[in-house]
């Protein structure tokens, strides 16, 4: 009885981690960019229950708060930034497990001109806005665009858009001003779209290439696909649940039955000794001798 207990309570928590999910961590920088002036503030914002930290050129693995950045919660804002604040920064569980988010690069620079790209990896085919600012003049001036130190091209607004970006499009950029400098380089990540099940489609006039046979039958197909889908789990754990409960009401149906029938015979036991003592004492004194 207590061992089929703790089996239940055992299922019970299974499912309901299964049913539960933790939500992925995932660091916000406002303002939504890699690269800062000495001097500016950023904000970085993690989920629920997760704090930002960081490794840089003085410190490793620190937590915000820990002699850099203000802590409120899983918010850390920096109010004026140094360049040894340039680092990897992320976030992490505070539970005390191993979690933790995929690392972002920020840098700031000292100098006169950065370059503002993205700072979350970008998917692909989207189109990309790189921009070169000067700290002073604040207008946007010519710059010039590079990838892994390569001249890609001129913006005349100190603007260049990448359209419908690849992974061939992956690498570290900056930009440079006439008469006010160059930027630190960033790199910029590609991520693949999510993919649909469907190959491309081509406008080929030529039949299609048969399809090869199946592997595998329809219902092999199908119980494989069963056995890997969450519901498929769920509705598992769902019914060893029930077998359980229902071997939990027979074992108690049992044991009543069983009580009962002891109560019974007890009864039955102890019924003619009683009649005996009443018979004993209803015969008068002397009949015996008649």
């Amino acid at each position: 009885m207590e061992g089929t207990s703790h089996c239940l309570i055992f299922l019970v928590f299974l499912l309901s981690c299964l049913t539960d999910p933790v939500s992925p961590a995932a660091l916000t920088v406002s303002p939504s960019r890699s690269q800062f002036f000495e001097g500016e503030k950023v904000s970085m914002i993690c989920s629920a229950g997760w704090t930002v930290m960081r490794n840089t050129s003085r410190e490793s693995r620190t937590e915000c708060g820990d002699g850099w950045g203000n802590s409120a919660g899983s918010t850390c804002e920096i109010n004026y930034l140094y360049p040894w604040d340039s680092g990897l920064y992320w976030c992490e569980s505070m539970s005390g497990s191993s979690s933790s988010s995929s690392s972002i690069q920020l840098s700031v620079s000292g100098g006169s001109v950065i370059l503002q790209s993205p700072v979350l990896p970008v998917m692909e085919g989207d189109d990309v806005t790189l921009s070169c600012r000067a700290k002073s003049p604040a207008h946007n001036l010519p710059a010039a665009f590079y990838k892994d130190g390569s001249f890609i091209g001129d913006g005349p607004s100190g603007h260049m858009t990448l359209l419908h970006v690849s992974s061939s499009d992956e690498g570290l950029y900056k930009c440079s001003i006439s008469g006010q400098g160059e930027s630190p380089s960033s790199r910029i990540s590609v991520e693949e779209q999510p993919s649909t099940g469907s190959g491309p489609q081509t406008t080929s006039d030529s039949p299609p290439s048969p399809s090869p046979p199946p592997s595998s039958s329809p219902s092999s197909q199908f119980a494989s696909y069963m056995l890997l889908t969450p519901s498929f789990v769920i509705a598992v754990f769902y019914s060893l649940i029930l077998v359980l409960l229902i071997q939990l009401l027979r074992r108690r149906v049992q044991r009543k039955s069983e009580s009962n029938q002891e109560v019974g015979e007890q009864s039955i036991h102890v019924s003619p000794r009683r009649q005996k003592k009443k018979s004993n004492r209803d015969v008068p004194p002397g009949s015996d001798d008649l």
